[in-house]
């Protein structure tokens, strides 16, 4: 329980920078920041990355990734050891640092893989199974591995819980009309 606890409360930055460009389309003061992180730049034809992948989503993921991590190691301090494992390392690390990396990374990854998925011919905004999936996983954990490598069990347990996590919160997004597909 402890081990679910950690991967959940570590990789909750990550989870919440991929999310927050959802929502910042829907702020009317940031719809100045509404550029494609492409600059409509093409490759092979294709546009890179396509509309989807916004500096605004970009720039506010990781902001709100960041402030998050910090919150969530204030946070820390003050809940019982109990009910949760944080590994020593974590209260030695630096939250902004660790924030801007999950951050980052989570939203990296997901560019990268709309690089693949305009070359695979895939739509935008279609799902791509299982690549929509773990994306921002695989881009997190690159990123936050230049300052902390986690243990195999740590890594696959991140990787299921947050697949899972994913999953739910894309049905949610659906049947709250914050995205256009269930899955």
């Amino acid at each position: 329980m402890k081990e679910l606890f950690f991967v959940i409360w570590f990789f909750l930055p990550a989870g919440i920078a991929n999310v927050t460009p959802i929502f910042a389309t829907r702020m009317p003061f940031l719809n100045h920041w509404n550029y494609p992180l492409d600059f409509y730049k093409c490759f092979n034809g294709k546009r890179i990355l396509g509309d989807h992948k916004t500096i605004r989503g970009f720039i506010s993921g990781i902001i709100i990734g960041t402030v998050s991590s910090y919150l969530l190691f204030k946070l820390s301090f003050y809940l019982p050891s109990t009910i949760y494992h944080l590994p020593s390392w974590y209260y030695s690390s630096n939250s902004i640092l660790l924030g801007i990396l999950l951050s980052a990374g989570a939203l990296l990854g997901d560019a990268v893989k709309s690089f693949f998925k305009r070359r695979a011919n895939v739509k935008p905004g279609s799902t791509w199974i299982p690549f929509d999936q773990i994306d921002y996983i695989v881009g997190g954990l690159f990123f936050v591995s230049f300052i902390h490598v986690l243990s195999l069990v740590e890594y696959i347990l991140i990787l299921i819980v947050w697949v899972a996590i994913h999953i739910v919160s894309t049905v949610s997004g659906y049947f709250l009309h914050l995205k256009d597909q269930p899955y």
